[in-house]
Protein backbone atom coordinates (compact mmCIF):
# COMPACT_ATOMS: atom_id res chain seq x y z
CA UNK A 1 0.00 0.00 0.00
CA UNK A 2 1.24 3.77 -0.96
CA UNK A 3 1.07 6.46 1.73
CA UNK A 4 -1.47 8.66 1.12
CA UNK A 5 -2.38 11.94 0.87
CA UNK A 6 -4.71 13.34 3.73
CA UNK A 7 -6.80 16.12 2.62
CA UNK A 8 -5.31 19.67 3.92
CA UNK A 9 -1.83 17.88 5.53
CA UNK A 10 1.05 16.07 3.98
CA UNK A 11 1.94 12.82 4.82
CA UNK A 12 5.36 12.67 6.63
CA UNK A 13 7.81 10.52 5.81
CA UNK A 14 8.54 7.77 7.19
CA UNK A 15 4.96 5.99 7.64
CA UNK A 16 4.32 2.79 9.82
CA UNK A 17 5.80 -0.18 8.27
CA UNK A 18 3.05 -2.90 9.51
CA UNK A 19 1.12 -5.10 8.48
CA UNK A 20 -1.71 -4.27 6.33
CA UNK A 21 0.36 -0.93 6.22
CA UNK A 22 2.49 0.74 3.86
CA UNK A 23 5.25 -1.66 2.45
CA UNK A 24 8.47 -1.74 3.23
CA UNK A 25 9.34 0.22 -0.03
CA UNK A 26 7.66 3.51 1.32
CA UNK A 27 10.20 4.23 4.26
CA UNK A 28 13.72 3.19 5.18
CA UNK A 29 13.09 2.65 8.68
CA UNK A 30 10.65 0.80 11.37
CA UNK A 31 7.69 2.44 13.50
CA UNK A 32 9.77 1.33 16.37
CA UNK A 33 12.99 3.25 15.29
CA UNK A 34 10.79 5.53 13.94
CA UNK A 35 9.12 5.95 17.29
CA UNK A 36 12.79 6.37 18.87
CA UNK A 37 13.92 8.92 16.38
CA UNK A 38 11.13 11.29 17.15
CA UNK A 39 10.32 10.54 20.94
CA UNK A 40 12.27 13.30 23.14
CA UNK A 41 13.49 12.78 26.92
CA UNK A 42 11.39 14.16 29.62
CA UNK A 43 11.33 17.66 30.58
CA UNK A 44 9.73 19.81 32.82
CA UNK A 45 6.03 18.91 34.20
CA UNK A 46 4.26 18.82 37.28
CA UNK A 47 2.57 15.56 36.09
CA UNK A 48 4.31 12.12 35.83
CA UNK A 49 0.75 10.14 35.62
CA UNK A 50 -2.24 10.51 33.35
CA UNK A 51 -5.54 8.84 33.98
CA UNK A 52 -7.28 8.17 30.88
CA UNK A 53 -11.17 7.52 31.23
CA UNK A 54 -14.01 6.69 28.45
CA UNK A 55 -17.47 6.54 30.09
CA UNK A 56 -18.73 4.88 26.15
CA UNK A 57 -22.09 6.46 25.22
CA UNK A 58 -21.73 9.86 27.75
CA UNK A 59 -22.91 12.39 25.95
CA UNK A 60 -22.18 16.12 26.75
CA UNK A 61 -25.17 16.98 27.96
CA UNK A 62 -24.84 13.56 30.25
CA UNK A 63 -22.45 15.39 32.12
CA UNK A 64 -23.68 18.60 32.38
CA UNK A 65 -26.75 17.20 33.68
CA UNK A 66 -25.64 14.60 36.01
CA UNK A 67 -22.89 17.83 37.48
CA UNK A 68 -25.91 20.18 37.70
CA UNK A 69 -28.33 17.75 39.73
CA UNK A 70 -24.96 15.89 42.05
CA UNK A 71 -22.94 19.11 42.62
CA UNK A 72 -21.11 16.08 45.32
CA UNK A 73 -20.47 13.72 43.26
CA UNK A 74 -17.03 12.58 41.98
CA UNK A 75 -17.87 14.41 38.72
CA UNK A 76 -18.96 17.54 39.71
CA UNK A 77 -15.77 17.83 41.87
CA UNK A 78 -13.39 17.23 39.21
CA UNK A 79 -15.21 19.35 36.95
CA UNK A 80 -14.68 22.40 39.41
CA UNK A 81 -11.07 21.51 39.67
CA UNK A 82 -10.44 21.14 35.86
CA UNK A 83 -11.66 22.19 32.25
CA UNK A 84 -14.56 21.18 30.65
CA UNK A 85 -14.67 21.85 26.72
CA UNK A 86 -18.57 22.16 25.89
CA UNK A 87 -18.46 21.64 22.35
CA UNK A 88 -16.51 18.45 21.73
CA UNK A 89 -17.06 15.76 19.36
CA UNK A 90 -15.41 12.19 18.94
CA UNK A 91 -14.26 10.20 15.99
CA UNK A 92 -16.48 9.65 12.76
CA UNK A 93 -17.19 7.10 12.57
CA UNK A 94 -18.20 6.59 15.87
CA UNK A 95 -17.31 3.12 16.82
CA UNK A 96 -15.41 2.37 19.88
CA UNK A 97 -12.00 1.17 17.67
CA UNK A 98 -11.89 4.52 16.19
CA UNK A 99 -13.01 6.76 18.92
CA UNK A 100 -10.31 5.18 21.42
CA UNK A 101 -7.93 5.16 18.55
CA UNK A 102 -8.68 9.00 18.14
CA UNK A 103 -7.45 9.66 22.33
CA UNK A 104 -4.50 7.11 21.76
CA UNK A 105 -3.14 8.24 18.50
CA UNK A 106 -4.15 11.82 17.50
CA UNK A 107 -5.69 10.22 14.37
CA UNK A 108 -8.88 9.45 12.32
CA UNK A 109 -9.76 6.64 10.57
CA UNK A 110 -7.74 7.80 7.17
CA UNK A 111 -4.41 7.80 8.82
CA UNK A 112 -4.92 4.78 11.45
CA UNK A 113 -6.52 2.89 9.15
CA UNK A 114 -8.99 1.33 11.30
CA UNK A 115 -12.96 2.20 10.62
CA UNK A 116 -14.52 -0.42 12.86
CA UNK A 117 -14.22 -3.06 14.72
CA UNK A 118 -15.69 -4.89 12.00
CA UNK A 119 -14.55 -3.76 8.42
CA UNK A 120 -13.12 -4.69 5.30
CA UNK A 121 -9.30 -4.77 3.63
CA UNK A 122 -9.04 -5.62 0.18
CA UNK A 123 -5.48 -6.71 0.52
CA UNK A 124 -6.23 -9.36 3.24
CA UNK A 125 -7.21 -12.76 3.05
CA UNK A 126 -10.19 -14.16 5.26
CA UNK A 127 -9.20 -16.20 8.29
CA UNK A 128 -8.46 -20.59 7.12
CA UNK A 129 -7.94 -19.61 3.48
CA UNK A 130 -4.32 -20.27 2.79
CA UNK A 131 -4.24 -16.62 0.85
CA UNK A 132 -6.05 -18.40 -2.07
CA UNK A 133 -8.43 -15.23 -2.02
CA UNK A 134 -7.45 -11.53 -1.63
CA UNK A 135 -10.37 -8.69 -0.30
CA UNK A 136 -12.02 -10.37 3.35
CA UNK A 137 -14.39 -8.38 6.24
CA UNK A 138 -11.85 -7.88 8.80
CA UNK A 139 -13.54 -8.68 12.73
CA UNK A 140 -12.03 -8.01 16.18
CA UNK A 141 -14.73 -8.49 18.33
CA UNK A 142 -15.49 -11.30 20.50
CA UNK A 143 -15.38 -13.74 18.32
CA UNK A 144 -11.87 -13.83 18.11
CA UNK A 145 -11.84 -15.33 21.25
CA UNK A 146 -10.08 -18.72 21.87
CA UNK A 147 -13.74 -18.77 24.09
CA UNK A 148 -16.09 -15.88 24.24
CA UNK A 149 -17.93 -17.65 27.03
CA UNK A 150 -15.66 -17.13 29.22
CA UNK A 151 -14.07 -13.66 31.17
CA UNK A 152 -10.37 -14.71 30.54
CA UNK A 153 -11.93 -15.68 27.06
CA UNK A 154 -9.80 -18.95 27.28
CA UNK A 155 -6.46 -17.45 26.83
CA UNK A 156 -6.99 -14.31 24.79
CA UNK A 157 -7.31 -14.03 20.55
CA UNK A 158 -7.40 -16.94 18.42
CA UNK A 159 -4.87 -16.61 15.74
CA UNK A 160 -7.20 -18.81 13.72
CA UNK A 161 -9.56 -16.27 13.74
CA UNK A 162 -8.26 -13.42 12.42
CA UNK A 163 -7.56 -12.48 8.87
CA UNK A 164 -4.51 -13.27 6.75
CA UNK A 165 -1.80 -10.89 5.19
CA UNK A 166 -0.59 -12.71 1.75
CA UNK A 167 2.07 -9.53 1.62
CA UNK A 168 3.91 -10.86 4.69
CA UNK A 169 3.98 -14.28 4.58
CA UNK A 170 -0.08 -15.20 5.27
CA UNK A 171 0.56 -14.52 8.59
CA UNK A 172 -2.46 -14.01 11.05
CA UNK A 173 -2.76 -9.89 11.26
CA UNK A 174 -3.58 -9.22 14.85
CA UNK A 175 -5.36 -6.38 15.93
CA UNK A 176 -2.37 -4.44 17.30
CA UNK A 177 -0.17 -4.87 13.58
CA UNK A 178 -3.85 -3.66 11.52
CA UNK A 179 -2.91 0.00 13.44
CA UNK A 180 -0.78 2.02 11.12
CA UNK A 181 0.64 4.45 13.56
CA UNK A 182 2.27 4.46 16.35
CA UNK A 183 0.34 5.11 19.73
CA UNK A 184 0.89 7.49 23.43
CA UNK A 185 1.52 4.04 24.99
CA UNK A 186 4.10 3.18 22.78
CA UNK A 187 5.62 7.01 22.91
CA UNK A 188 5.80 6.55 26.74
CA UNK A 189 7.67 3.00 26.60
CA UNK A 190 10.39 4.78 24.42
CA UNK A 191 10.91 6.95 27.37
CA UNK A 192 11.29 4.57 29.26
CA UNK A 193 7.40 4.88 31.39
CA UNK A 194 5.49 2.22 32.54
CA UNK A 195 1.21 2.01 30.98
CA UNK A 196 -1.43 -0.04 31.32
CA UNK A 197 -5.55 -0.30 29.92
CA UNK A 198 -8.00 -2.54 30.50
CA UNK A 199 -11.03 -2.76 28.10
CA UNK A 200 -13.61 -4.83 27.37
CA UNK A 201 -12.43 -7.64 24.96
CA UNK A 202 -8.58 -9.05 24.23
CA UNK A 203 -8.83 -7.41 20.31
CA UNK A 204 -8.02 -4.27 22.27
CA UNK A 205 -4.52 -5.55 21.98
CA UNK A 206 -5.05 -2.99 19.11
CA UNK A 207 -3.96 -0.44 21.73
CA UNK A 208 -0.34 -1.77 22.01
CA UNK A 209 0.11 -0.55 18.51
CA UNK A 210 2.62 -1.46 15.78
CA UNK A 211 5.35 -2.51 17.85
CA UNK A 212 3.05 -5.03 19.67
CA UNK A 213 4.27 -4.04 23.33
CA UNK A 214 3.04 -0.69 24.11
CA UNK A 215 1.04 -1.80 26.96
CA UNK A 216 3.27 -3.57 30.16
CA UNK A 217 -0.35 -4.49 31.31
CA UNK A 218 -2.98 -4.91 29.55
CA UNK A 219 -6.45 -6.31 31.35
CA UNK A 220 -9.00 -7.23 28.79
CA UNK A 221 -11.73 -9.24 30.57
CA UNK A 222 -14.50 -10.55 27.74
CA UNK A 223 -17.90 -8.66 28.65
CA UNK A 224 -19.36 -11.33 26.44
CA UNK A 225 -18.74 -13.96 28.32
CA UNK A 226 -21.47 -15.59 30.59
CA UNK A 227 -22.77 -13.30 33.28
CA UNK A 228 -24.60 -13.74 36.82
CA UNK A 229 -28.15 -12.98 35.64
CA UNK A 230 -27.50 -14.82 32.40
CA UNK A 231 -27.10 -13.94 29.06
CA UNK A 232 -23.68 -11.82 28.79
CA UNK A 233 -22.58 -8.59 30.46
CA UNK A 234 -24.53 -6.64 28.69
CA UNK A 235 -27.52 -8.17 29.27
CA UNK A 236 -28.19 -6.22 32.45
CA UNK A 237 -27.24 -3.11 33.43
CA UNK A 238 -26.74 -4.54 36.84
CA UNK A 239 -24.54 -7.15 35.71
CA UNK A 240 -22.46 -4.52 33.17
CA UNK A 241 -21.56 -2.73 36.50
CA UNK A 242 -20.64 -5.87 38.24
CA UNK A 243 -18.52 -5.96 35.18
CA UNK A 244 -16.88 -2.38 34.98
CA UNK A 245 -16.21 -3.09 38.61
CA UNK A 246 -13.17 -6.12 37.56
CA UNK A 247 -11.79 -3.00 35.84
CA UNK A 248 -12.40 -0.33 38.57
CA UNK A 249 -10.40 -2.81 40.91
CA UNK A 250 -7.63 -3.94 38.47
CA UNK A 251 -7.25 0.71 38.33
CA UNK A 252 -7.41 0.84 41.99
CA UNK A 253 -4.41 -1.74 42.49
CA UNK A 254 -2.63 0.23 39.61
CA UNK A 255 -3.10 3.09 41.85
CA UNK A 256 -1.13 1.14 44.75
CA UNK A 257 1.49 0.37 42.62
CA UNK A 258 0.93 -3.14 41.87
CA UNK A 259 -0.17 -4.79 38.70
CA UNK A 260 -4.07 -4.95 37.66
CA UNK A 261 -4.43 -8.08 39.92
CA UNK A 262 -2.39 -6.51 42.46
CA UNK A 263 0.05 -9.07 42.90
CA UNK A 264 2.89 -7.97 41.89
CA UNK A 265 4.70 -4.34 42.80
CA UNK A 266 5.68 -2.59 39.52
CA UNK A 267 5.29 1.09 40.03
CA UNK A 268 2.17 3.23 38.88
CA UNK A 269 1.72 3.88 35.23
CA UNK A 270 2.41 7.15 33.83
CA UNK A 271 -0.30 6.73 31.24
CA UNK A 272 -2.67 4.28 32.39
CA UNK A 273 -6.65 4.15 32.31
CA UNK A 274 -10.25 2.02 31.71
CA UNK A 275 -13.82 2.07 29.36
CA UNK A 276 -17.03 2.80 31.59
CA UNK A 277 -19.67 0.48 29.85
CA UNK A 278 -22.84 0.43 32.24
CA UNK A 279 -23.90 3.94 30.59
CA UNK A 280 -23.86 2.64 27.41
CA UNK A 281 -25.31 -0.39 28.27
CA UNK A 282 -28.23 1.41 30.04
CA UNK A 283 -28.54 4.07 27.06
CA UNK A 284 -29.20 0.82 24.70
CA UNK A 285 -31.71 -1.31 26.81
CA UNK A 286 -33.44 1.24 28.95
CA UNK A 287 -33.17 4.60 27.28
CA UNK A 288 -34.22 8.28 27.94
CA UNK A 289 -37.56 9.36 29.35
CA UNK A 290 -37.85 12.30 26.77
CA UNK A 291 -35.78 14.71 24.34
CA UNK A 292 -33.97 16.18 26.86
CA UNK A 293 -32.34 13.58 27.90
CA UNK A 294 -33.68 12.41 31.58
CA UNK A 295 -32.87 9.24 32.31
CA UNK A 296 -34.54 6.04 33.28
CA UNK A 297 -34.41 4.88 36.49
CA UNK A 298 -31.97 2.33 35.43
CA UNK A 299 -29.59 4.85 33.33
CA UNK A 300 -29.21 6.88 36.03
CA UNK A 301 -28.32 3.93 38.52
CA UNK A 302 -25.41 3.47 35.25
CA UNK A 303 -24.16 7.15 35.44
CA UNK A 304 -24.18 6.96 39.56
CA UNK A 305 -22.38 3.74 39.64
CA UNK A 306 -19.98 5.08 37.33
CA UNK A 307 -19.52 8.58 38.98
CA UNK A 308 -18.95 6.29 42.14
CA UNK A 309 -16.18 4.39 40.59
CA UNK A 310 -14.54 7.51 39.34
CA UNK A 311 -14.58 8.75 42.96
CA UNK A 312 -13.00 5.43 44.31
CA UNK A 313 -10.08 6.55 41.63
CA UNK A 314 -9.92 9.57 43.18
CA UNK A 315 -9.95 8.63 46.82
CA UNK A 316 -7.28 6.26 45.77
CA UNK A 317 -4.98 9.07 44.20
CA UNK A 318 -5.32 11.17 47.63
CA UNK A 319 -4.63 8.56 49.91
CA UNK A 320 -1.55 6.98 47.76
CA UNK A 321 -0.38 10.96 47.79
CA UNK A 322 -0.61 11.11 43.61
CA UNK A 323 -3.50 13.08 43.44
CA UNK A 324 -1.16 16.43 42.52
CA UNK A 325 1.00 14.93 40.04
CA UNK A 326 -1.90 12.92 38.31
CA UNK A 327 -3.58 14.21 35.45
CA UNK A 328 -7.36 12.86 34.72
CA UNK A 329 -8.82 13.07 31.38
CA UNK A 330 -12.63 11.89 31.12
CA UNK A 331 -13.79 11.49 27.60
CA UNK A 332 -16.06 9.04 25.99
CA UNK A 333 -15.38 6.80 22.56
CA UNK A 334 -18.43 7.50 21.63
CA UNK A 335 -22.20 9.00 22.21
CA UNK A 336 -25.23 6.76 21.36
CA UNK A 337 -28.04 7.95 19.20
CA UNK A 338 -31.55 8.73 19.75
CA UNK A 339 -31.50 10.37 22.86
CA UNK A 340 -35.33 11.52 22.26
CA UNK A 341 -37.05 7.60 22.75
CA UNK A 342 -39.31 9.28 19.60
CA UNK A 343 -36.98 9.82 17.00
CA UNK A 344 -36.06 5.13 17.75
CA UNK A 345 -36.59 3.82 14.02
CA UNK A 346 -35.75 -0.03 13.31
CA UNK A 347 -35.02 -0.38 10.03
CA UNK A 348 -34.28 -3.96 8.45
CA UNK A 349 -30.36 -3.88 8.39
CA UNK A 350 -31.13 -6.48 5.10
CA UNK A 351 -32.83 -3.39 3.12
CA UNK A 352 -29.37 -1.51 1.83
CA UNK A 353 -27.47 -4.79 1.11
CA UNK A 354 -30.36 -5.77 -0.75
CA UNK A 355 -30.33 -2.80 -2.93
CA UNK A 356 -26.76 -2.78 -3.25
CA UNK A 357 -26.70 -6.38 -4.67
CA UNK A 358 -30.10 -5.02 -6.90
CA UNK A 359 -27.29 -3.30 -8.91
CA UNK A 360 -25.42 -6.02 -9.79
CA UNK A 361 -25.41 -9.89 -7.98
CA UNK A 362 -22.50 -10.44 -5.58
CA UNK A 363 -21.76 -6.52 -5.64
CA UNK A 364 -21.66 -6.31 -1.93
CA UNK A 365 -18.24 -6.85 -0.11
CA UNK A 366 -19.23 -5.57 3.54
CA UNK A 367 -21.85 -4.33 4.72
CA UNK A 368 -21.16 -3.11 8.38
CA UNK A 369 -24.18 -1.22 9.87
CA UNK A 370 -25.34 0.45 13.54
CA UNK A 371 -27.02 3.46 13.30
CA UNK A 372 -24.39 4.01 10.12
CA UNK A 373 -23.74 1.94 6.67
CA UNK A 374 -20.40 1.59 5.60
CA UNK A 375 -20.36 -0.20 2.04
CA UNK A 376 -17.31 -2.15 0.55
CA UNK A 377 -17.95 -3.25 -2.89
CA UNK A 378 -16.42 -6.56 -5.12
CA UNK A 379 -16.49 -3.74 -8.28
CA UNK A 380 -15.81 -0.17 -7.31
CA UNK A 381 -16.88 1.39 -10.50
CA UNK A 382 -20.06 0.43 -9.67
CA UNK A 383 -19.81 3.12 -7.07
CA UNK A 384 -22.40 5.85 -8.88
CA UNK A 385 -24.68 3.07 -9.39
CA UNK A 386 -25.41 2.03 -6.08
CA UNK A 387 -25.74 5.45 -5.34
CA UNK A 388 -28.49 5.83 -7.47
CA UNK A 389 -29.98 3.13 -6.52
CA UNK A 390 -29.71 4.23 -2.81
CA UNK A 391 -31.04 7.76 -2.93
CA UNK A 392 -34.12 6.21 -5.19
CA UNK A 393 -34.85 4.69 -2.06
CA UNK A 394 -33.87 6.80 0.93
CA UNK A 395 -36.48 7.70 2.29
CA UNK A 396 -37.35 3.61 2.62
CA UNK A 397 -33.69 2.98 4.13
CA UNK A 398 -33.89 6.41 6.18
CA UNK A 399 -31.03 7.61 4.55
CA UNK A 400 -29.91 11.49 5.25
CA UNK A 401 -26.73 12.19 3.22
CA UNK A 402 -24.15 9.92 1.48
CA UNK A 403 -20.47 9.74 1.06
CA UNK A 404 -18.95 8.91 -2.45
CA UNK A 405 -16.69 9.75 -4.65
CA UNK A 406 -14.91 12.82 -4.34
CA UNK A 407 -16.98 13.96 -1.12
CA UNK A 408 -15.61 10.57 0.46
CA UNK A 409 -12.26 11.49 -0.80
CA UNK A 410 -12.51 15.38 1.02
CA UNK A 411 -13.43 14.05 4.16
CA UNK A 412 -11.53 10.60 4.45
CA UNK A 413 -9.48 9.12 1.68
CA UNK A 414 -10.10 7.74 -1.88
CA UNK A 415 -11.48 3.58 -1.59
CA UNK A 416 -9.60 3.12 -5.18
CA UNK A 417 -5.73 3.39 -3.77
CA UNK A 418 -6.49 3.08 0.11
CA UNK A 419 -7.18 -0.83 0.90
CA UNK A 420 -9.88 -0.20 3.75
CA UNK A 421 -11.44 2.95 3.11
CA UNK A 422 -15.63 2.24 2.42
CA UNK A 423 -16.75 2.92 -1.31
CA UNK A 424 -19.67 4.41 0.13
CA UNK A 425 -20.81 5.64 3.62
CA UNK A 426 -24.60 6.03 4.27
CA UNK A 427 -25.14 8.32 7.19
CA UNK A 428 -29.56 7.46 8.56
CA UNK A 429 -31.77 9.83 9.58
CA UNK A 430 -31.55 10.23 13.50
CA UNK A 431 -33.27 7.84 15.31
CA UNK A 432 -32.65 5.02 12.71
CA UNK A 433 -30.66 1.77 13.53
CA UNK A 434 -30.02 -0.71 11.07
CA UNK A 435 -30.87 -4.04 12.71
CA UNK A 436 -32.59 -6.89 12.98
CA UNK A 437 -36.98 -5.93 13.02
CA UNK A 438 -37.32 -8.05 16.41
CA UNK A 439 -34.60 -5.93 18.19
CA UNK A 440 -35.34 -4.36 21.31
CA UNK A 441 -32.40 -1.80 21.21
CA UNK A 442 -33.05 1.61 21.87
CA UNK A 443 -29.76 3.51 20.93
CA UNK A 444 -26.93 2.35 18.88
CA UNK A 445 -23.91 3.92 17.88
CA UNK A 446 -21.26 4.64 14.88
CA UNK A 447 -23.32 7.20 13.08
CA UNK A 448 -22.06 10.77 12.21
CA UNK A 449 -25.11 12.59 13.70
CA UNK A 450 -24.41 15.05 17.42
CA UNK A 451 -25.81 12.30 19.74
CA UNK A 452 -23.48 10.14 18.74
CA UNK A 453 -20.39 12.78 18.05
CA UNK A 454 -21.09 15.22 21.25
CA UNK A 455 -18.87 13.62 24.20
CA UNK A 456 -17.61 15.39 26.85
CA UNK A 457 -13.70 16.07 27.52
CA UNK A 458 -13.10 16.69 31.34
CA UNK A 459 -9.22 17.25 31.88
CA UNK A 460 -8.55 18.01 36.20
CA UNK A 461 -5.88 18.01 38.54
CA UNK A 462 -5.58 19.99 41.88
CA UNK A 463 -4.66 23.70 40.93
CA UNK A 464 -5.21 23.85 37.57
CA UNK A 465 -6.37 26.99 35.70
CA UNK A 466 -10.18 25.48 35.28
CA UNK A 467 -13.25 26.57 34.33
CA UNK A 468 -15.19 26.19 30.28
CA UNK A 469 -13.96 26.32 26.92
CA UNK A 470 -16.01 27.24 24.16
CA UNK A 471 -13.80 26.30 21.24
CA UNK A 472 -14.47 23.41 19.26
CA UNK A 473 -12.27 20.42 20.01
CA UNK A 474 -11.97 16.99 19.02
CA UNK A 475 -11.22 13.85 21.23
CA UNK A 476 -7.70 13.82 18.70
CA UNK A 477 -6.41 16.03 20.50
CA UNK A 478 -6.32 14.43 23.62
CA UNK A 479 -3.29 12.20 22.91
CA UNK A 480 -0.89 15.37 22.40
CA UNK A 481 -1.91 16.82 25.74
CA UNK A 482 -1.19 13.45 27.27
CA UNK A 483 1.71 13.78 26.32
CA UNK A 484 2.34 17.22 26.57
CA UNK A 485 1.63 16.68 30.16
CA UNK A 486 3.99 13.91 30.51
CA UNK A 487 6.48 16.07 29.64
CA UNK A 488 7.03 14.51 26.21
CA UNK A 489 6.73 14.86 22.72
CA UNK A 490 3.64 15.21 21.01
CA UNK A 491 5.22 15.07 17.81
CA UNK A 492 6.71 11.53 18.11
CA UNK A 493 3.12 10.55 17.63
CA UNK A 494 2.51 9.72 13.78
CA UNK A 495 -1.00 10.50 13.39
CA UNK A 496 -0.10 14.14 15.34
CA UNK A 497 2.41 14.91 12.06
CA UNK A 498 0.21 13.53 9.51
CA UNK A 499 -3.15 15.17 10.33
CA UNK A 500 -1.50 18.30 12.38
CA UNK A 501 -3.43 18.11 15.77
CA UNK A 502 -3.14 20.04 18.13
CA UNK A 503 -2.95 20.02 22.14
CA UNK A 504 -6.46 20.87 24.04
CA UNK A 505 -6.52 24.38 24.36
CA UNK A 506 -6.67 26.57 27.58
CA UNK A 507 -4.39 24.45 29.63
CA UNK A 508 -1.44 25.72 31.50
CA UNK A 509 0.91 22.93 31.86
Amino acid sequence: MHCRALPLTTLIAGCAVVLGGCSSSDTATSPTEALSARASGRHGTRFDHVLLISVDGLHASDLLQFIGSRPASALAKLAHLGTTYAHASTAKPSDSFPGLLAMLTGGSPATTGVWYDDSYDRRLSPPGSACATVGTEVVFDESIDKDLTALAAGGGIDPAALPLDPAHGCVPVYPHSYLRVNTIFEVAKAAGLRTAWSDKHPSYDLVNGPSGHGVDDLYTPEIASNAPLGGDWTAHVQDTEKYDDFKVQAIVNEIDGKDHAGTVAVGVPAIFGMNFQAVSVGQKTLGYLDAAGTPTPGLADALAHTDASIGRFVDELKRKGLIEKTLIIISAKHGQSPIDPAQRRIINKTLIPGLVNGVQAGLLAQATQDDISLLWLTDQSKTSAVVTALNAHASEAGIGSILSGASLIQAFDDPTTDSRTPDIIGQPEVGVIYTSLTATKLAEHGGFSSNDTEVPILVAAPGLNGGQVSTSVDTRQIAPTILAALGLNPGALQAVATEATQQLPGLSF
